[in-house]
């Protein structure tokens, strides 16, 4: 039975694609066979973080509307077995989804994944309502501050009323992730703290990301981070994926660390 998985925050620029990418990317070096879907139709961004932009014939609108196959639009990944993309229009516009066009191509998908990971777009608009429509399950991503939280808690509550899973009494399974969390700024106040962030939103956390100029470069190469070993985002995101996958893992990464004299001499 394929799982469905909603990566989904309400605000933009907060880490969903990368999100997206890094999770599929550990579930598959796992051994799950795993699907990741771009919904953000008009922008098209999770194939450039996947590093198969030049791979993409045909899109997930063209499968919607019959125009071709999912065997003919799905790509496989290059460096990790089990791992497919499906990329989304560029040409399209939001409409250009529907419920049971989605519907068709989850169940499709269904039939050869263990897990589906749907990249939800910012808002709440239909594409990520679309997105997280059908997810058995959903992953929160917010940054640690007031207005990235306060969006989130709005898509809390789509997830708990207006979803398919909700209206037949088994809302999505909710799961918190922190991103470009950085301890420092904590103690200067300049974020809100792990705490807060839980308080304020009340679901339980499954991972936080620290801020690194690495998930950028990454990013930029075309290489999810979970795949670049000596990061810390990178190594934060495998203890994400184990976490949901049930192994018990310490939080990493939350901790400022003070620096010895001769380290703040030499920059080390």
């Amino acid at each position: 039975m394929a799982k469905i998985i909603v990566v989904t925050s309400g605000k933009g620029g907060v880490g969903k694609t990368t999100t997206s990418a890094s999770f599929a990317c550990g579930l598959a070096k796992r051994g799950h066979k795993t699907v990741v879907i771009d919904f953000d139709v008009g922008l098209r961004n999770l194939d450039l973080i996947m590093g198969c932009e030049r791979r993409v014939v045909y899109d997930f609108v063209n499968v919607v509307h019959g125009e071709a196959n999912l065997k003919q639009a799905l790509i496989k990944d290059k460096r990790i077995e089990n791992l497919y993309v499906l990329a989304a229009s560029q040409t399209r516009d939001k409409d250009a989804l529907t419920e049971d066009g989605v519907k068709k191509v989850l169940d499709d998908l269904a039939k050869d994944f263990e897990y589906i990971v749907c990249d939800s777009p910012a808002g709440i608009e239909k594409g990520a309502f679309l997105a997280m429509n059908f997810a058995d399950e959903a992953l929160v991503v917010t940054n640690p501050e007031v207005s990235s939280v306060r969006d989130s808690d709005r898509v809390l509550g789509l997830l708990q009323s207006k979803t398919v899973g909700a209206k037949a009494g088994q809302p999505p399974k909710e799961h918190l992730v922190i991103t470009r969390y950085s301890p420092e700024r904590v103690q200067q106040g300049e974020m809100l703290s792990i705490e807060d962030v839980k308080d304020i939103l009340a679901i339980p956390l499954i991972g936080v990301i620290p801020e690194s100029k690495t998930v950028l470069n990454s990013s930029n190469a075309g290489t999810p981070v979970i795949l670049e070993d000596n990061a810390d985002a990178g190594q934060a995101y495998e203890d994400v994926v184990a976490r949901f996958l049930g192994e018990d893992r310490p939080l990493r990464f939350v901790s400022s660390e003070r620096k010895g004299l001769l380290s703040r001499l030499f920059g080390d």
